[in-house]
C-alpha cells in the first residue's frame, strides 16, 4: 500500500463542539508525519443520530449535504470508529437506489479510522518520550464491531516503549453512551457506565484512552462524579501526540 501524501479529516460533530483539541491534535500528529491534512469547513454530523433513531431520510439529507466536500482521491481519516462506521458502512445503505449511490460507495471506500490509518497505512513507529505509565484502552461498540479497530488502538499503545497496556474487565462492553440511547434510556445507560468506570478504576490503570469522543465524554463524566479517583481519559490522538513529544 503506497503512503498517501494528502488526507481529508472528517472531524465529527462531537470533536468539533466538545473536544476541538483532540481534532487539532490529530491534525498535528498527521502533519508531523509528513501528511498534508485537508479539513473541509462545511462538514458537519455524519448523520448517525438520525439514522439510529429511525429517521433514514433525515440522515440521508445530512449526508447528501457533504458529498461535494471530498473531491480529491485521498483517504478520509475519521478520529472516531463510531462515525467512521457510519460513513463506511451505513452511508452506502442509505443511498441504495439513489442517484448518488455510486458516488457514496466510492467515498465510503476511502474512509479509514484514525488508529487504523496510523498503523496500517503509515506503519507508524512512535518514539515514546514520556514517563512510564499504565494505560487502559476503551473502544466504542461501532469501532470494535463495525470497523474492527480495537486491535489497531491496542497495537499503537503497545508500540509505546514506556507504556504498559492493561486489560480491564468489561473491555468489550458498551459504556452506555450509544448516542441517543443514553438520552432515551438514562437508567440503563447510567448502570452501564457505572460498570465501565468501576472496571477501569479496578484495572490499576493511571489513565485510559479512546478514539471515540462520545465514550470519552460519558466515561469521564461518570469518573468526575467519583471524587475518590483521579482516573481520567484522553482521546487517543492527544495521548499519542503527548507521548511523542508533540504536546506538553
Amino acid at each position: 500500500m503506497s503512503r498517501p501524501s494528502d488526507v481529508y479529516l472528517f472531524g465529527t460533530c462531537l470533536v468539533d463542539l466538545f473536544m476541538p483539541d483532540a481534532g487539532m491534535d490529530a491534525i498535528t500528529l498527521l502533519e508531523t508525519l509528513g501528511i498534508r491534512v485537508h479539513f473541509p469547513q462545511a462538514q458537519s454530523c455524519c448523520g448517525q443520530p438520525a439514522y439510529t433513531s429511525g429517521h433514514p431520510r433525515e440522515a440521508r439529507d445530512v449526508a447528501r449535504s457533504q458529498l461535494d466536500l471530498f473531491p480529491g482521491d485521498w483517504p478520509i481519516v475519521v478520529p472516531s470508529g463510531s462515525c467512521g462506521g457510519m460513513l463506511k458502512h451505513h452511508w452506502p445503505t442509505l443511498f441504495a437506489g439513489e442517484p448518488e449511490q455510486e458516488r457514496v460507495v466510492a467515498i465510503a471506500a476511502r474512509v479509514v479510522e484514525f488508529s487504523d490509518f496510523l498503523l496500517n497505512h503509515l506503519d507508524w513507529q512512535p518514539v515514546d518520550t514520556g514517563p512510564a505509565t499504565r494505560v487502559a484502552v476503551h473502544t466504542s461498540c461501532s469501532a470494535r464491531r463495525e470497523m474492527n479497530v480495537h486491535t489497531t488502538s491496542w497495537a499503537l499503545v503497545d508500540r509505546l516503549a514506556n507504556v504498559t497496556r492493561v486489560v480491564h474487565d468489561h473491555e468489550s462492553e458498551c459504556c452506555g453512551f450509544g448516542g441517543t440511547f443514553s438520552i432515551k434510556h438514562p437508567d440503563i445507560a447510567g448502570a452501564m457506565v457505572t460498570d465501565k468506570a468501576r472496571a477501569l478504576e479496578d484495572s490499576g490503570a493511571i489513565e485510559f484512552v479512546t478514539a471515540d469522543a462520545g465514550c470519552l465524554m460519558n466515561i469521564n463524566g461518570k469518573l468526575a462524579l467519583d471524587k475518590a479517583t483521579p482516573l481520567r481519559g484522553k482521546h487517543l490522538a492527544s495521548f499519542l501526540l503527548e507521548r511523542t513529544g508533540g504536546k506538553s
